[in-house]
């Protein structure tokens, strides 16, 4: 059976430069009825523990340090066991919310995780973080984003740590290079195609943010 994937909504907030907000955040679920990894563990632990269910979680994968995307992680990784893996270059920003807890692992460009005969490949896009990364599934035609590119345009770069003209260069050079019919799955809202945003590109550019 070929790997799918599952998707959650879970509810919580985002804070960063002494600001909160109350977000909404997409957990992504890939495998079949053995196995699965979990893209950003936010928010719950336990819903996102139920939708695993008695199946075999193999990696619980962050896109990026920011507290909304990893705050059910430590959680999730006590229960099941499951590696908790991150890029190096977020290790900054995890430690701002975990700084007694390290990740597992250390996720770098080009590195393959497998799951039910799947292959998602990580794709260093830093610019909303330095250490962002998106993670691309070519059989499932699908690349999952994080914050670096969302429906409309590109992740939000007015924080600490974040760069317009970075994040700019992940989605011209890593994103928008992928092939026109791929789905883009982000972090919050609406799933898009790269078809459909391609063409924003300057506009983005110019309107700067």
């Amino acid at each position: 059976m070929a790997a799918r994937i599952e998707h959650l909504v879970t509810s919580g907030t985002f804070s960063l430069d002494g600001g909160t907000w109350d977000v909404d955040n997409n957990v992504w679920i890939i495998g079949d009825d053995h196995e699965v990894i979990v893209i950003d563990a936010a928010h719950d632990a336990d819903v996102i523990s139920n939708a695993v269910g008695d199946r075999h979680l193999r990696a619980i994968v962050c896109t990026h340090g920011h507290d909304d995307h990893i705050s059910a992680a430590p959680a999730l990784a006590d229960t099941t066991g499951a590696p908790i893996l991150l890029h190096l270059d977020d290790r900054l920003l995890w430690n701002h919310v975990f700084p007694d807890r390290n990740p597992d692992g250390y996720l770098s460009d080009m590195r393959r995780i497998s799951i039910a005969g799947t292959e998602l490949t990580a794709l260093h896009t830093p610019g909303h973080t330095p250490g962002a990364i998106s993670l691309h599934a070519p059989t499932l035609e699908t690349v999952f984003t994080g914050d670096t590119l969302f429906k409309g345009g590109p992740g939000a770069t007015g924080r600490s740590y974040s760069h317009f003209p970075t994040i700019i260069r992940s989605i011209r050079d890593r994103l928008l290079a992928l092939p026109p019919d791929t789905t883009v799955r982000t972090g919050h809202g609406e799933s898009t195609t790269i078809q459909a945003e391609a063409p924003y590109l300057s506009e983005w550019i110019a309107r700067g943010h």
